[in-house]
């Protein structure tokens, strides 16, 4: 909705704060419209960080459509905590490769399986990685096992095991092969981010197995013909539990070290990008090349190798990389409690991103767009990655990677192995016990798919007093002219709401959903409920998750919801045509 600077109306105050003596609370009280002249200042877009950078070329406007609602009373119980937003103050431009996910070589081949392509279509996850994970170090796309590979490889305990190559040409129904990947992006309208296989490039025994290994990645690249615009190079390859982190010096030909340094990966890194660069330009494509980095101060980490990751990589390969990879599972290992885990998206996001900063500075090269391709939660014991706590997670891991301005993200991932609950799959590959359908969504599905629908095209500020720091906002502006709010009680107590929104003209009514968690499995219970509604079975979230009635009230004078403990309420106010 266009904005003029001086524009004469009846203005809708939606929030007047007047503290009050109510037990501590913040009250909400209507107000009049007054008739003077109210200037209001105009959204202008800042210029796109350099963390962003190209990942925001491709960014698509929103039109807000209002769903089917039911007409619900606002709360009267006085607010506990107030969100203030400004319409006016852009923080950034929406990327929309922030929503993606991985792929991987072992949950079928996808097109195959319309339940599980259905929801990933209504997903839209926008970018899909693939082969995804440790898999890539030992992925050979083009069907062939060169001849030069050994026939063992080091573990991540340093033993030698029997090699385990994959292929991208198998057709077999448990796995994914290269072309169904591709037929899976079509499906699904979304675009792909490949990681190459860089390990090769060590454990290779020819006289130089980084210019075969690179040749490799860069016939890759002739083969897809521009369909892929972004390319990693290697997984995790920094990690003992990485093919190619130790190689047997018995058979190797070209002098490398028997441990990988950040060092020789950015000598290598140089070699890999100039192949595929020219590769690019032979099928006239432009293509993106990503090189991965160390994603927090890595001063105190077990990894000697981590130390001097990224120092060793910005020596040999400066500037050279197009974007930076990094890789975060926020919790550690342990059996990690809710309110362990939802203090998590906010420190842990900042880190990263001030650590890229200070890196990039310390390395003497530039801050490239930075692409965050492997997230998830890590904590085990208690089935945390399948319960509605990882959906509260994920909505505020989507949030803060906004608000620190990440280029991109992609979670891990949309199917793997149900390991007693410990599984990150998105949705269930079929092994979960209770009678649970294949390929029924898990409960960080609902919230993935919700916050997108109802986020807009741009991140606006918003702030957030009282609510004894359970409260967090996420605000965004529509292009239609709608403003978006997406509130979190990561605590223990419900709080009620008020939000005010400044330099915005409202229209009549907000719309919004609740999601709950249940009652099951302690505090990481497997179901979602949205605006009450709940999965059928015995975990996950209801089916009717596209055509779910919403929550509506009029604005009047204020907007106020009720939040009640451990929920998210992704809420959208009219804006006044």
């Amino acid at each position: 909705m266009p904005l003029m600077s001086d524009m004469k109306y009846y203005s809708f105050c939606l929030l007047a704060l007047v503290a009050c003596k109510n037990n501590g609370k913040t009250d909400v009280t209507p107000v009049k419209a007054d008739t003077t002249t109210t200037k209001i200042t105009p959204q202008a877009d800042p210029t796109t960080a350099k963390s962003a950078g190209f990942f925001l070329d491709d960014w698509v406007s929103k039109t807000f459509a209002v769903p089917s609602h039911t007409n619900v009373a606002q709360p009267v119980d006085a607010a506990t905590a107030t969100v203030s937003v400004d319409y006016s103050a852009v923080t950034t431009k929406v990327p929309k490769y922030l929503f993606g996910n991985n792929t991987n070589p072992y949950m079928t081949q996808i097109v195959t399986e319309p339940l599980l392509l259905n929801n990933i279509k209504a997903l839209s996850p926008n970018i899909l990685r693939f082969p995804g994970g440790n898999i890539s170090s030992v992925f050979f796309w083009d069907g062939k096992i060169p001849a030069d590979v050994p026939a063992n490889l080091y573990d991540s305990n340093g033993n030698t095991v029997a090699a385990n190559y994959w292929l991208g040409n198998n057709t077999a129904g448990w796995t994914l092969s290269l072309d169904n990947y591709y037929n899976t992006l079509l499906q699904t309208n979304s675009t792909g981010i490949i990681t190459v296989n860089y390990s090769y490039a060590r454990y290779g025994t020819s006289a130089h197995p980084d210019q075969v290994a690179a040749h490799l990645a860069a016939e890759w690249v002739r083969h897809d013909k521009g369909r892929t615009k972004y390319w990693e190079i290697g997984n995790e390859s920094g990690g003992p539990w990485q093919a190619g982190w130790k190689i047997d010096l018995t058979q190797n030909k070209d002098g490398q070290p028997q441990i990988i340094t950040g060092a020789l990966y950015g000598k290598h890194f140089k070699v890999f990008a100039d192949s595929m660069r020219k590769a690019a330009a032979d099928v006239g494509a432009q293509i993106k090349i990503g090189a991965q980095l160390v994603q927090t101060d890595p001063v105190n980490s077990w990894n000697a190798v981590d130390k001097t990751w990224n120092s060793g990589l910005f020596a040999s390969a400066g500037d050279n990389a197009d974007f930076y990879i990094v890789h975060d599972y926020f919790t550690g290992s342990d059996n990690e409690t809710a309110a362990t885990i939802l203090n998590t998206p906010v420190t842990e996001s900042k880190a990263i991103m001030d650590w890229m900063k200070t890196t990039t500075t310390q390395g003497g090269v530039s801050l490239k767009p930075i692409a965050l391709t492997e997230w998830n939660l890590f904590t085990t014991g208690s089935k945390q990655m399948t319960s509605f706590i990882a959906g509260i997670h994920a909505t505020m891991v989507l949030g803060e990677l906004l608000k620190n301005q990440f280029g991109m993200a992609s979670r891990w991932d949309l199917a793997n192995g149900w390991n007693n609950g410990d599984d990150m799959g998105m949705f269930n590959a079929g092994d979960e016990p209770g009678g649970i359908s294949k390929w029924n969504p898990r409960p960080a599905f609902y919230y993935m798919y919700y916050f997108q629908k109802y986020f807009g095209d741009k991140l606006i500020s918003s702030t957030v007093q009282g609510g004894n720091g359970d409260i967090l906002s996420y605000a965004s502006s529509f292009s239609s002219g709608e403003a978006g709010v997406v509130l979190v009680n990561k605590g223990t107590s419900t709080q009620t709401v008020g939000v005010s929104i400044k330099n915005f003209v409202p229209g009549t009514r907000y719309y919004y959903y609740t999601f709950t968690g249940g009652a099951d499995n302690g505090e990481f219970s497997g179901k979602v409920y949205i605006n009450g509604n709940g999965p059928e079975g015995t975990s996950g979230g209801p089916t009717s998750y596209l055509t779910l009635t919403a929550s509506s009230s009029a604005m009047n004078s204020s907007v106020k919801v009720s939040a009640p403990p451990r929920s998210v309420v992704f809420l959208v106010a009219d804006g006044k045509k």
